[in-house]
């Protein structure tokens, strides 16, 4: 999923600690909401959301549509503003290469919002279906249960959807660590041969 350029979302800011927008950012978003909202009800209907998705984002009408049924938990046939919000904020997430940040810090509510069935588990095909939203690769999905199911019923329950996101964070942060590093041996390496270099053309005078 990708954000289709000068669409208005690339002019928010997502913090990439707590993956919510600023007061300010959410204002505007309800300004935003609020003009898409023709008919003044106070939500979107599926046309009016399909339309808002197709014109920002990449996915496909089926994708849009299966994000509408997610998003329509009460079945009422619209999408009110939180629920409005909730997806903006995956989809900057999705921009900033923070899922699996938001997934860590909004964990129940992604938990709801990926168990199609409201059978509270989350199944290969759930996963499956609605894994663009995320950005989980296909073949990450048979690791996830394989190392996460630990009920072995082929479906994660909450507690163990729980655990797969403290595991993405730290997999994510021993990853940023070791980029770090690698940063700060290759300054210091560099540093280290621009002092070699001057003392060597200092001697040479």
């Amino acid at each position: 999923m990708k954000l289709k350029p000068k669409c208005f979302l690339h002019f928010l800011c997502l913090d990439k600690i707590y993956c919510l927008l600023s007061v300010r950012n959410a204002r505007a978003l309800a300004s935003y909401f609020q003009l898409l909202d023709v008919h003044k009800n106070n939500s979107l209907n599926d046309l009016q959301f399909y339309n808002f998705l197709h014109y920002v984002t990449d996915l496909s009408k089926a994708q849009i549509m299966l994000v509408f049924d997610l998003l329509d938990w009460d079945g009422k046939g619209e999408v009110n503003f939180d629920e409005f919000y909730m997806l903006v904020c995956i989809i900057m997430s999705h921009e900033n290469h923070l899922e699996k940040q938001f997934m860590y810090r909004h964990c129940h509510p992604v938990f709801e919002l990926l168990d199609i069935d409201g059978g509270h588990t989350v199944g290969p095909a759930e996963f499956q279906s609605t894994r663009f939203l995320f950005n989980i690769k296909k073949t990450e999905l048979s690791q996830i249960f394989k190392d996460f199911d630990i009920s072995g019923d082929e479906q994660l329950n909450y507690k163990e959807f729980r655990m797969f996101t403290i595991f993405c964070i730290d997999r994510q942060q021993r990853k940023a660590r070791e980029k770090l590093r690698k940063q700060i041996a290759k300054a210091e390496a560099a540093a280290a041969e621009a002092e070699s270099l001057s003392e060597f053309s200092f001697n040479d005078l």
